[in-house]
């Protein structure tokens, strides 16, 4: 989700939802701590360079169990934070305290924020010869059929 759809989706909610990948909800009294422009300039195993920007919004949980964050607070948090997004259109990434910190994708459905899991993937599987999935499956069930000639 694109920063400017985060920033739109606040204002058609009454109150804000995150549900993590595993269904259940960041607990209501979080807090938004940080709002910020990460920028990462990373080579791959290709030698291709890479120039990624992203809005990373860290939610944090304390004690105090009776605050909440209105959906307006969070939108004046964005609107504040102008001077660091700079004009930017980033895709949204939030970080959350599980085991370690962990960060996730944002995706809206039926008036909630879905924490959505991220991955690591390789950037230049052409130049590293990874064989898609789909190749491997075929090759191990081709190979070991009546008469396939493995056995």
């Amino acid at each position: 989700m694109k920063l400017s759809d985060f920033r739109q989706h606040l204002d058609s909610v009454d109150r804000l939802t995150f549900i993590l990948p595993d269904g259940t909800s960041v607990p209501p009294h979080f807090h938004i701590t940080e709002a910020g422009l990460l920028t990462k300039h990373f080579i791959d195993c290709g030698k291709t360079i890479h120039l990624k920007k992203t809005a990373v919004f860290q939610l944090w949980s304390a004690d105090d169990t009776h605050h909440r964050l209105k959906p307006s607070m969070a939108g004046r948090i964005i609107d504040a934070s102008h001077r660091v997004f700079d004009g930017e259109d980033p895709e949204v990434e939030i970080e959350y305290q599980m085991d370690t910190v962990s960060k996730f994708g944002l995706e809206f459905d039926e008036g909630r924020f879905r924490l959505t899991p991220t991955y690591t993937d390789c950037l230049a599987k052409e130049s590293c010869d990874v064989a898609p999935a789909s190749a491997i499956a075929e090759e191990v069930q081709g190979c070991c059929t009546p008469g396939g000639g493995c056995c």
